[in-house]
């Protein structure tokens, strides 16, 4: 799929600079007209926009990713024989299937545990939802809930990846990364998939990584707090020095790599120092939040008393920002800890906390994204890399749960209101229609118009996807309209 075009020797021997880009873009688009089945990517410009597969539903995502595992049985998934059974031990019944990724049955006592809050039904199609939503059950209606997701590993890390990249090693590309590599982006003056995080999931970059795709497709982060990117503009008086300086770099780079044709991390060079260039002017606004107005920063809690949810909020707003400028992939960690959901020891102060500080911001983002016509455009995920136990671990906790969780999808041709599959009496395991992470992330592709099978890279000697070996994967029936 990666079309290498032989045009460094050209470019070094006439030195050309930043304004050679135009010449770039004017073959990349004539390449692409000449055969639009098989996107052309050219190196120099790898994020210039390219045609989906097929008519998509969605141009860009938000992904809303909830570090640590929410206990999703105590947000959406409504379970009142969990609370009837509240104190009890674990029936026999529910013990008998075997656990094929990890003793869901370990560290924990044999006792379930319900939640402490109420629970009331919201919206036209009377869904039930939690007290600890309350912002979020104004949009119920809005949402497509899959509630009978599972995971293939009961540790954060490898399960962050599968969430992050399809698989549980590291070394895959992201999510974000093949939806860039397939589409390009919608705007050339700003990276194409763009990170908001204070502490992202356990991996670390990983989760976010281009791996063996071309460098220009790895995720950037962006500063949650004053200007995006540290050290963007240079003082006035040094603005031509720059340029020039940059345009003897780049001179360098393409003769450095007209010498070693097929190297596509020089390439990733090139293209990075151009689009830092291009960024001084685009991207000095994303961070001006003050620009917005006091309503608008308000019902994304900027000014709230509680510090959390004040900077998940600014995240939240930043990442509308980012669509509205055109960057094809934006995710948000939650986590402003190290913990996030993660509530071995108490899961009632885990949720509490983590519920206060997303829920406000995340119904904000979805309204503001709605009144500006985003919405329709633009695909929201919310989405743990697992879910939790409903047996108790310790006093007050739970433990980690890959058999069964829920997570839910909004916007961009999504079937609103709808809810796909279920988990067993209890939350333990998913019971109806159980569907993969492989399956979420065909589910996504589809809906950008990219079929999974036909998005791959060459590597070595094989062909590698985001959704594994071809026609292993589903859409999820119900999700996409």
């Amino acid at each position: 799929m990666w079309e290498q075009l032989q045009r460094r020797e050209f470019l070094s021997q006439t030195g050309a600079g930043f304004a050679g880009l135009a010449l770039n873009g004017l073959m990349a688009h004539e390449l692409r007209a000449a055969n639009p089945s098989r996107p052309v990517i050219d190196p120099l410009l790898p994020l210039a926009e390219r045609v989906p597969h097929f008519a998509p539903k969605a141009k860009q995502v938000i992904l809303l990713f909830q570090y640590g595992g929410p206990s999703t049985f105590d947000l959406l998934d409504y379970k009142p024989e969990l609370l009837k059974l509240n104190g009890q031990k674990v029936p026999e019944s529910f013990k008998k299937n075997p656990d094929k990724v990890g003793g869901v049955f370990n560290h924990c006592k044999d006792e379930l545990m319900a939640g402490p809050w109420k629970w009331a039904r919201h919206g036209e199609s009377g869904q039930w939802v939690s007290e600890l939503l309350p912002h979020t059950a104004r949009h119920i209606d809005k949402l497509c809930q899959v509630r009978s997701m599972f995971s293939e590993s009961s540790n954060h890390a490898p399960a962050t990846y599968l969430m992050n990249t399809g698989a549980i090693l590291g070394g895959k590309p992201s999510l974000g990364s093949w939806v860039t590599y397939g589409l390009g982006s919608l705007n050339q003056n700003l990276p194409g998939f763009v990170l908001l995080y204070k502490v992202g999931g356990l991996g670390g970059s990983q989760n976010w990584s281009n791996a063996f795709l071309p460098a220009a497709f790895q995720g950037t982060q962006f500063r949650h707090e004053g200007s995006p990117v540290l050290n963007l503009q240079p003082p006035s008086e040094f603005a031509d020095l720059q340029r020039s300086t940059l345009d003897f770099a780049q001179a360098l780079n393409r003769k450095h790599a007209a010498e070693r044709p097929g190297v596509l991390d020089l390439d990733g060079r090139i293209a990075s120092y151009e689009l830092a260039y291009r960024m001084q002017s685009a991207a000095l606004d994303i961070g001006e939040l003050t620009s917005e107005t006091k309503q608008t920063q308000d019902a994304y809690g900027l000014h709230d008393s509680n510090s959390a949810k004040a900077l998940f909020g600014r995240m939240c707003l930043l990442s509308r920002r980012l669509v509205e400028k055109g960057v094809r992939f934006v995710q948000l960690y939650n986590a402003v800890d190290k913990l996030g959901w993660d509530g071995h020891d108490s899961n009632t102060d885990y949720h509490n906390r983590n519920a206060a500080q997303t829920d406000q911001p995340i119904a904000a983002l979805l309204d503001d994204l709605k009144q500006r016509g985003l919405l329709d455009t633009t695909l929201v995920i919310w989405a743990g890399e697992f879910g939790r136990t409903p047996m108790m671990q310790g006093n007050n906790g739970r433990n980690h749960n890959p058999y069964g969780f829920t997570i839910w999808l909004a916007g961009g041709g999504v079937k609103a209101g709808n809810v796909i599959g279920s988990t067993d009496d209890i939350g333990l395991r998913a019971a109806e229609q159980p569907q993969s992470v492989k399956n979420l992330h065909a589910t996504i592709l589809t809906a950008l118009g990219l079929q999974p099978d036909d998005l791959f890279f060459d590597f070595n000697g094989r062909q590698e996807r985001l959704t594994g070996v071809a026609q292993s994967w589903k859409v999820i029936p119900g999700v996409l309209s």
